[in-house]
C-alpha cells in the first residue's frame, strides 16, 4: 500500500540569476514530488517563487535536497507541510481589480480594505512601480451575494481620496 501524498508550500527567495526555476524543479521532481501550483516574480532584482508539492518525500528531504541552492548565501529556501484544501473555493465569482496613478503609501491597504468588507478574496496581486506610476492589478472571488455596484464605488471612493484610478471589472474566463 502506497504512502498517501503530503502537500508542502517550498519558497526560494534571494538574489536573482539564471537556472533557479530548473534547479529547484529538478531536485523536487527528483524526491517524486508533484508540482501542483506556483508563482515566480522578480521584485527589483530579487528572485521570489513559492510551490505547492505533493508527494511521499518528507520535510527533511526535501530540506536536504534544496539545500545546495543555498550554499553561496544568495538564496533562501524554506519548506513547510500545508494541509489539503479544495483548490476550488467557495463559490463566488471571478473579479479584476485595476488601480493606477501616483505613488504614494496606503493605496493597496485602503483598496483592498473595501474588498474585505464584503467578504471578498484576493486570490492574485500584483503591483508595480514604474517612476512615479504605481500599478496594482488583482483578481478577486467576490461572494455571490455581494453588490458589485456599491463594493466598486466604495474602491473609487478610496482610490479617488489617495488621489488614483480604480476598475472593478468580471473577469473571463481566458483571463484567469
Amino acid at each position: 500500500m502506497s504512502q498517501p501524498a503530503t502537500s508542502y508550500a517550498i519558497t526560494v527567495l534571494g538574489h536573482d540569476r539564471p537556472g533557479i526555476i530548473a534547479e529547484t524543479t529538478d531536485r523536487i521532481a527528483g524526491l517524486g514530488l508533484n508540482l501542483e501550483d506556483s508563482t515566480m516574480t522578480l521584485l527589483r532584482g530579487h528572485f521570489a517563487m513559492t510551490l505547492v508539492c505533493a508527494g511521499a518525500a518528507s520535510d527533511a528531504e526535501i530540506r536536504t535536497a534544496l539545500a545546495p541552492l543555498t550554499t553561496d548565501g544568495t538564496l533562501s529556501v524554506t519548506v513547510r507541510e500545508v494541509p489539503a484544501e479544495d483548490a476550488a473555493g467557495g463559490p463566488g465569482a471571478p473579479w479584476v481589480l485595476t488601480v493606477h496613478g501616483g505613488d504614494r503609501p496606503g493605496i493597496v491597504s485602503a483598496v483592498v480594505a473595501e474588498v474585505a468588507r464584503v467578504g471578498g478574496n484576493i486570490t492574485d496581486l500584483t503591483t508595480r512601480l514604474a517612476g512615479d506610476l504605481y500599478l496594482l492589478v488583482a483578481e478577486i472571488d467576490l461572494p455571490l451575494e455581494a453588490d458589485e455596484a456599491a463594493l466598486e464605488a466604495a474602491i473609487k471612493g478610496a482610490a479617488s481620496a489617495l488621489g488614483v484610478g480604480a476598475t472593478l471589472r468580471p473577469a473571463d474566463a481566458d483571463e484567469l
